[in-house]
């Protein structure tokens, strides 16, 4: 199910249902299976840009004991996420060390990907060499007919004659990787072609390849949204199907039960019996109903408040580049320097939102995890000052406590971004009398509190709060900024 979920874009439905399966992978003695769920895990991390636990679960599946075919495979994706890392050093080291292993077999596909890796790291790192690796693996993978490693060569190849500022021989390679790539239906790597032709191209050329642009963007969010539809609902049915079959059982059961107590002579130790057993019943199926509507409730909740940002914020950005591209003339170079922004900023806005939903780190690492995301919220013209966060004991916290003090930072910050225009921010954290103490303070602009409506953003806050037992007072003014003090019993 994982595979498929990664397979069609659904990354953060995929990374879920393997957090179903990490448990059982103690019990597994086949290695292949253990490889198979840690690559699944590493490339759903890669895809929603968090390099530091795709590494992690790529080496994971180096240090198994699996075939060379599978090493080389591992290798070949740490690689591909040191280099998305920048750090093209180490990634030359990783696929040169890849390509010496391959010994006599010069002509295959693998080595012409090496060749094509090799040539991109050595192009950022201003080696001349790069070029001539790059060329090398296009000739080999044209003696093969590999029509999608010839496209990604030709992309390769547009990429670097755009960073050398030949924008002719770029335009001219990323036309042919999209002509390519659009013969293959490969959407992601045609978003790569089109962006280098909107840089490289002018007048009626940059409007026609700037709606091809937006028209992928949202054929791609169409498909990944059908795609979590659609497992949405086979989990969902499945998940009825065995509760369905497990009342039937239930059922016969008790009329079994029945039947045999029947043919018991002592009466009162019937009743008892039947008594006791409606009572354990009647409190599971009660518990096993509350508990499934909490998680049915919970899983609603989340998906309804990612599709009104997906709506609220990447569709209108989405409406107005359009907006922007017909009815501005693309030949000014402001006009065509904004039209790359926005798109930049919707892709910005896909990969926030991305992230916002992935499941939060509550081991010796949250610490890191926690600043990552505060520091990750703060610009060039945001100051966010932390005091006290390191002095606090974070493994001796319950793991929902420290997933709702994450979020609501997260959905504090969030709001300081979109609403108050602040320059400072701080956090203090304090554990006084059992209590953790949260103070968080901004400069912005402020707001009303007699006119103040608990809903979405703050509404999340209060609701968050409250259900771990604590308490939260919130306090601002017009042009006084805004201070949120909450605390709850450790």
């Amino acid at each position: 199910m994982a595979s498929l979920q990664l397979s069609h874009g659904d990354y953060i439905g995929s990374e879920t249902t393997l957090t179903e399966a990490m448990p059982y992978l103690k019990y597994i003695k086949k290695p292949l299976l253990v490889w198979d769920t840690y690559m699944t895990l590493g490339s759903n991390y890669f895809n929603t840009f968090d390099f530091k636990n795709a590494l992690l679960y790529y080496n994971k599946a180096l240090n198994l004991k699996i075939n060379e075919s599978k090493q080389f495979s591992t290798k070949t994706k740490i690689g591909n996420v040191l280099a998305e890392e920048k750090k093209y050093l180490e990634a030359l080291n990783v696929f040169l060390s890849l390509a010496d292993e391959i010994g006599v077999l010069k002509t295959s596909e693998e080595y012409a990907y090496l060749l094509n890796n090799i040539g991109f790291c050595y192009f950022k790192l201003d080696n001349p060499e790069g070029l001539t690796y790059i060329n090398e693996a296009l000739k080999i993978r044209t003696n093969l007919k590999n029509h999608t490693g010839i496209a990604l060569s030709n992309l390769t190849l547009a990429r670097y004659y755009d960073e050398n500022n030949n924008s002719s021989a770029a335009k001219k390679f990323g036309l042919i990787a999209y002509s390519n790539l659009n013969d293959l239906q490969n959407i992601e790597d045609k978003q790569s072609a089109l962006k280098l032709l909107i840089k490289n191209s002018n007048e009626d050329e940059l409007k026609k390849y700037s709606m091809q642009y937006i028209d992928l963007i949202e054929h791609l969010f169409q498909i990944r949204q059908e795609a979590k539809n659609q497992f949405a609902r086979i989990k969902y049915n499945s998940k009825r199907e065995k509760e369905e079959n497990l009342k039937l059982k239930t059922h016969k059961s008790e009329n079994d039960l029945k039947l045999e107590k029947q043919k018991n002579k002592n009466i009162v130790s019937y009743i008892i019996i039947i008594l006791s057993l409606f009572l354990v019943i009647i409190l599971y199926f009660y518990l096993t109903s509350k508990a499934n509507k909490e998680k049915i409730e919970a899983a609603y909740n989340s998906e309804t408040r990612i599709s009104k940002k997906l709506h609220d914020e990447l569709a209108n950005d989405i409406y107005h580049t359009m907006a922007f591209a017909e009815n501005k003339n693309l030949s000014l170079e402001e006009n065509k320097e904004q039209l790359l922004n926005n798109l930049d900023v919707i892709y910005s806005r896909t990969r926030d939102i991305s992230k916002e939903n992935y499941v939060i780190t509550t081991d010796e690492n949250y610490i890191s995890s926690l600043k990552e995301m505060i520091y990750g919220l703060s610009t060039s013209n945001i100051s966010i000052i932390l005091n006290g966060l390191d002095i606090i004991s974070w493994n001796e916290i319950n793991k929902n406590k420290k997933i709702t003090v994450y979020r609501v930072i997260q959905e504090l910050l969030v709001n300081m971004r979109k609403y108050s225009d602040a320059s400072v921010v701080g956090i203090d954290f304090k554990i006084v009398n059992k209590n953790l103490h949260v103070n968080y303070t901004d400069n912005g602009k402020g707001i009303d509190t007699d006119k103040m409506v608990f809903k979405n953003g703050l509404y999340n806050v209060k609701n968050r709060i409250q259900k771990i037992k604590g308490q939260i007072e919130i306090s601002s003014a017009i042009n006084q900024g805004f201070k949120v003090f909450f605390k709850f019993p450790l």
